[in-house]
């Protein structure tokens, strides 16, 4: 009998990994506006496996297993409501499932394995869809295809359990009314509804590679979530395109240097002093093969631009030697195809770099125009830094004071205190 600690973290293993499959197998035979019959499915056949495993041990295939019990299962709701009109089975697919004689065949067909990773895709572009509003798409992505909890889903959000329920009850709700198709989208809409996808990945990824709503700074969990997700596009010959690769070299990119921007006791670790010798080369170089992939088409995306951006960092010896020209260059590209404080505040970082304080404080200057800047900390964190080479150290003390008060992240509030700390010494 296998002790139920062991039991427990196995399941909680399985279900971080595989419950996203079988929602979306099972969202493809229910229907996306019966998504919630899909994760109660889940949801029991992982209770069974406790319980079962507990007694008989853990069988040699566990996910087959689970597989296995979801289709019965999936099976038995079928059957029970066949004559219902909970399913919307008119599609020539799912026609068979109301039919005993081919209703187990057409089952394991739907289950098929090949086409699991299809079915996940379908299943985020559905998350996606362009009426649901971005927080609820990630939100939705975590809970459906990550196998985050509600809880998890709040802690990394720093919300309540109760809102979280609330954003994926209307989510479920616009799916159930407006019966939204599970499906990849046709060629003609594939480029706009992949925008949307990767917005999503790309913010997860953020929140795991600099977390806003935590203690911890990295949040490993979100950035490999994230980094599959996008993956999932790469492997599908539909969803192969120019800015898929970008993003997922972008995100190699700054994954192979996460290890180093943190120390052991959780301090953030700035890119001037951090040990290149740490950082991630074969993910810098698989990163530089997605970067290659992504050359092709008539476009060149944001996710081009930053990614060419990261590199450049990775390829630098040290700071003193990274070719802030070339980056200065590329953040005016990306500062006109698509504009943000964040890639503003990063151009004033290269323009420092290259120009040095005074030019790069007016450049700020001219930024506090746009009023959402204010409430950036990075604004005033970055202003604070001019200051204190300018050393107006009273400025730059109000200014490292200002934006610990608008950061939600420990790590963060601690390097602006030793900032201002060494202000005063």
């Amino acid at each position: 009998m296998e002790k139920p600690a062991s039991i427990n973290q196995l399941t909680d293993h399985l279900f971080r990994h595989e419950s996203g499959k079988m929602v979306s197998v099972l969202t493809k035979i229910f229907g996306p506006e019966n998504l919630e019959t899909a994760e109660d499915v889940v949801q029991q056949t992982f209770m069974d496996a406790i319980q079962l495993w507990k007694f008989k041990g853990v069988p040699e295939n566990p996910s087959a297993w689970l597989f296995k019990v979801a289709k019965n299962k999936a099976i038995d709701v079928v059957r029970k409501n066949k004559y219902s009109r909970n399913y919307d089975f008119n599609d020539s697919e799912r026609m068979l499932l109301t039919s005993e004689y081919t209703l187990a065949s057409t089952m394991d067909k739907l289950w098929n394995e090949d086409l699991v990773q299809d079915d996940m895709l379908r299943m985020m572009f559905a998350c996606c869809h362009a009426e649901i509003s971005t927080e609820n798409q990630i939100t939705l992505i975590l809970k459906t295809l990550c196998g985050f909890s509600t809880a998890e889903i709040a802690k990394t959000f720093l919300t309540s359990e109760d809102t979280v329920s609330k954003r994926l009850y209307r989510t479920k709700e616009f799916f159930r009314e407006q019966k939204i198709k599970f499906a990849i989208p046709s060629n003609d809409e594939l480029q706009n509804r992949t925008e949307a996808v990767l917005n999503s990945i790309y913010l997860l990824f953020n929140e795991g590679y600099s977390s806003t709503h935590s203690n911890e700074l990295i949040r490993k969990d979100l950035i490999d979530e994230a980094m599959l997700l996008c993956k999932l596009l790469l492997e599908n010959k539909r969803t192969q395109l120019p800015q898929c690769y970008a993003l997922m070299a972008l995100m190699c990119f700054h994954a192979a240097r996460s290890e180093s921007r943190i120390s052991a006791t959780g301090e953030i670790i700035l890119l001037p002093v951090q040990d290149r010798s740490t950082w991630n080369f074969e993910l810098i170089a698989r990163g530089n093969e997605y970067m290659n992939q992504a050359a092709f088409g008539d476009a060149i995306t944001s996710y081009h631009l930053e990614a060419a951006i990261a590199y450049e960092h990775c390829i630098a010896p040290n700071f003193e030697k990274t070719n802030w020209l070339r980056i200065l260059d590329l953040y005016n590209w990306l500062c006109k195809i698509a504009p943000s404080p964040v890639a503003e505040l990063n151009k004033v970082v290269a323009l420092l770099q290259v120009e040095g304080a005074l030019a790069a404080k007016q450049q700020l200057t001219m930024l506090a125009e746009d009023k959402k800047m204010h409430n950036f900390y990075l604004y005033h964190s970055l202003l604070g830094e001019i200051n204190a080479l300018l050393l107006n150290s009273v400025e730059a003390k109000k200014n490292f004071e200002t934006a610990m008060q608008l950061s939600q992240s420990a790590p963060e509030r601690k390097i602006l205190r030793d900032k201002i700390h060494a202000l005063l010494n």
